[in-house]
Parts: structure tokens; C-alpha cells; sequence
């Protein structure tokens, strides 16, 4: 293999994934640490236990096989930094760097833009403002088929951009609406919603989910997974796939990934109550895959 980007999709092995450190984020550092009220945090941080918590998820993805990339810091991160999946995302043509929703965010966009020049990975065209979008609401349902959460930080007009570039390549970019939930000031992102296990499985927070997504999923075939439903405040919904059945998930949500397991996927889990629980973003958030492997290479680079 001689490309290190790409896979158009969320279940393929994963191979090469970017991630942000607490400290990188700025976790330790008194100035930035201060704004967590602003950012919607639940409580002030705890800079160690972030840091043990975020070393256990990369220690999981470096025993399931994936290099792990790291965010350098531009300057411009807040702590929401380290949820290094919603600035970008990658196509089998190269990386989308995203002209966030959250203004606070925004400072993003170089890291993301820097890392991907300093990697020799091409950058297609990016969404300009006032077309919003964040990594949180896109996902891929298969190769062809890109889901797009139309809600706060995701909005009508950068649909649209994302439409334009990526349909001349034959993706079909399909909007899928989003519920007010508790309204702007809160991360309501498509992926705190449903998270896709398999080729043919899908993670779902039922009650929420808008009634023509249930139909397209049923449309396509795919099997809904149910959360409990009392873990939806502990980002149940938001479970990361290794690829081949193996699943990343948060160690509070037990009753959820006892369902998984039940349905036969290999849950491995971290610790997750500051660098998760306490920003509102889960193992998806934490992650930006920026290589899944294509079905014919899985025999070459996992060796089976």
C-alpha cells in the first residue's frame, strides 16, 4: 500500500487515526482551562485524569492495530481541540478541512489544515463561511453515501458545499435533519445519535432520531441496535469501530456494550468520565480516522 488516507467509510479496519492530547488542547493550562463554562463543559477539568483517561483510548487503538497520529498545536486550540474529529474528515481523494459551527472552534481549522500539509495528504476544497459543517454530523453510510446532520452546527448551506464538492466523484450527500434537543448552546452532532457498527449495523438512540433516517436505514437493510436508553446521558450512542466487529466504547456505559457484546461484537473500552463525559464527546469524537483499509486490503495489513 502506498496511499496513507482514505477509506469512505466508518467500518472498514482502522489504520491510521489523528488525535489531539489534553495538554496539546490546552487542559493544563490555566488561560484556556478557564473558558470551560463558555465551551459547555459540565464541571472545571481535571488535567491528570484527562490525560490518564486519553492515554488508556490511544493505548486501545494502538493494540487494535493503528498508528496514531498527533495534533500539533498551532496557537489557536481551545480545549474542545481535543475532540480532533469534527475540523475534518477524509474522502479517498483527500482531506475536508471544515469551517466549524462553534465559533469557538474555529481556531481549528489550521491545526487541522497544518497537519494534513505536514502529512502530504491533500486538501480538497473546503467549505467556505458562512456554510458551516463539523465531522460530528457526516458520516458515511457506505462509500457512495454520505449522511450530513442538518442542525446548529451543520447548516443548510454547507450541505449544499459539501454536495458540490463531493458529487462529481459519485457521492450522494443526503441531509438528514437533526431534533432541537436543549437548543444551540448544547453538541448535538448526527453521531450522538447513531454510530455505524458494521456494514449492515447501526448503534441508534431510537426516540431521537428523525423518522426518515429510521426509514433510509430500513430502506438499506440495516440493523438498528438500541441504546439503553438510561445511558443516553453518558454517550452511549457514541461507539467508535476498529473494523471486523471490534468496537471502541466508554467503560460507563455497561448495559449498552453488554448489548453489543450480546449481538456479537468484540466492545473494548476506556475510562471516560473527564476527557468524555465532562466535554460531551465520546470515542468518535476523540478520533479522526484518517485511514480505514478497502475490503481487498484487509488480508495484506491485518494478516489474517
Amino acid at each position: 500500500m502506498t496511499r496513507n488516507f482514505g477509506g469512505q467509510s466508518m467500518v472498514a479496519p482502522l489504520r491510521r487515526v489523528l488525535v489531539c492530547e489534553p495538554e496539546t488542547a490546552g487542559w493544563t493550562d490555566p488561560s484556556r482551562s478557564a473558558s470551560w463554562k463558555t465551551l459547555g463543559y459540565r464541571r472545571t477539568v481535571d488535567p491528570i485524569a484527562a490525560a490518564s483517561q486519553h492515554r488508556a483510548l490511544v493505548d486501545e487503538l494502538r493494540a487494535a492495530g493503528c498508528e496514531v497520529l498527533r495534533l500539533g498545536d498551532t496557537g489557536s486550540l481551545t480545549m474542545d481541540g481535543v475532540y480532533a474529529h469534527d475540523a475534518s474528515f477524509v474522502t479517498d481523494a483527500g482531506a475536508v478541512v471544515l469551517h466549524v459551527g462553534k465559533p469557538e472552534r474555529r481556531g481549528e481549522t489550521a491545526a487541522h489544515l497544518a497537519f494534513y500539509r505536514a502529512a502530504s495528504i491533500p486538501v480538497l476544497a473546503s467549505p467556505p463561511p458562512p456554510a458551516s459543517a463539523e465531522g460530528g454530523d457526516i458520516v458515511w453510510l457506505d462509500s457512495r453515501t454520505l449522511l450530513a446532520g442538518r442542525g446548529y452546527r451543520t447548516n443548510a448551506s454547507g450541505i449544499t458545499a459539501l454536495r458540490d464538492l463531493l458529487s462529481p466523484s459519485g457521492v450522494d450527500v443526503i441531509s438528514t435533519p437533526l431534533p432541537h434537543g436543549a437548543g444551540p448552546s448544547t453538541c448535538l452532532h448526527l453521531m450522538s445519535l447513531m454510530s455505524m457498527l458494521d456494514e449492515s449495523s447501526v448503534l441508534v438512540d431510537l426516540e431521537w432520531l428523525a423518522v426518515e433516517t429510521v426509514e433510509l436505514f430500513r430502506e438499506r437493510g440495516l440493523r438498528l441496535i438500541g441504546i439503553v436508553p438510561e445511558e443516553r446521558g453518558t454517550l452511549a450512542c457514541n461507539v467508535l469501530s476498529l473494523g471486523k466487529g471490534r468496537l471502541l466504547a466508554l467503560e460507563e456505559n455497561a448495559a449498552t456494550n453488554r448489548r453489543l457484546r450480546d449481538h456479537g461484537f468484540d466492545v473494548r473500552t476506556f475510562p471516560g468520565s473527564e476527557i468524555a463525559l465532562n466535554g460531551g464527546g465520546g470515542p468518535t469524537c476523540l478520533t479522526r480516522p484518517v485511514q480505514r483499509l478497502a475490503t481487498s486490503d484487509w488480508r495484506l495489513a491485518i494478516g489474517d
